[in-house]
């Protein structure tokens, strides 16, 4: 039997763009030859992935996932070429199962986790989903969010470009269903309404530097004196803080309130402790 090295099986992955193990079994099948392997996966439709590899990919579908006792999420977002194929029954269970693979795995070293749902790894199964469907596909983002008391909420709008994952942490176990809904409907506002954060505290100061540049030299063309310019900045600032936090944001359901005042009223109707700290926004 021919001794296959590891070397051997890494340079047909690079010639083929499949999964290693799938390279190690061609090559086993072949007694070592790399052209006949090359030519048995093509013949098993692996190899397809390949030529696709150049191709762009400007279309695709974000996906959650919460596990059984609600302690964990798993949000992806996966690029495909043709928004044809992103609403394809197979490239939305490919993505379901994407997503239950993070919730329950995570996210490091995604391609090389061996699948929680079936034989092989994830990227073997991404191999196969592109040969399959006959599109390029690439695997953007990936993200497990976990609590330990609490809900999640998830929403997916516009046949899956958005996609939002929240979790309200309670300072006690509640499974109230009034919370839960809280949860979906923050992750709905959150899809509807840009943002940068959930508080002020939290917004980059790349962000906040880029912004006082840009107010700094409007004040001035106002000629006024520096001290009323500081003021102006200032000003501008905070409701440039406001608009782009989501705790300050109208409520896109009710704007008469805030979102941290839907969430403090419904800490008080459930007799809880709710911290509202987080979230993931996937879109397309």
């Amino acid at each position: 039997m021919t001794m296959i090295t590891a070397s051997a099986v890494k340079n047909l992955r690079e010639i083929t763009g499949v999964a290693m193990m799938d390279c190690k079994k061609a090559l086993v099948e072949t007694n070592g030859d790399l052209e006949a392997a090359q030519d048995f996966l093509r013949k098993k439709g692996q190899a397809k992935a390949l030529k696709k590899a150049s191709r762009e990919t400007r279309e695709g579908a974000v996906c959650f996932s919460t596990s059984a006792d609600g302690k964990s999420t798993g949000l992806v977002k996966v690029a495909c070429e043709t928004d044809f194929v992103a609403r394809n029954e197979k490239f939305q269970a490919f993505i379901k199962q994407l997503a239950n693979q993070v919730c329950e795995q995570g996210s490091d070293d995604l391609l090389a986790q061996p699948l929680i749902e079936g034989e092989g790894n994830v990227e073997g199964l991404l191999t196969g989903t592109i040969a399959e469907l006959g599109e390029n596909m690439q695997i953007l983002s990936s993200r497990k969010m976990e609590i330990v008391n609490g809900v999640f909420g998830g929403y997916i709008h516009s046949n899956g470009k958005i996609g939002v994952a929240v979790p309200l942490e309670t300072d006690q176990p509640c499974d109230d269903v009034r919370l839960g809904t809280l949860a979906r409907n923050i992750a709905m506002h959150i899809a509807a309404f840009p943002s940068e954060a959930v508080k002020p505290d939290q917004v980059s100061k790349e962000v906040l530097a880029k912004e006082k540049e840009v107010f700094t030299a409007q004040a001035r063309e106002s000629g006024k004196p520096d001290n009323i310019i500081e003021k102006m900045i200032e000003g501008r600032l905070n409701k440039f803080l406001k608009e782009i936090c989501v705790e300050s944001q109208p409520f896109v359901k009710d704007p008469q309130v805030s979102v941290s005042q839907l969430v403090e009223n419904t800490a008080k109707e459930l007799g809880v402790k709710i911290n509202f700290n987080t979230y993931e926004k996937y879109q397309f």
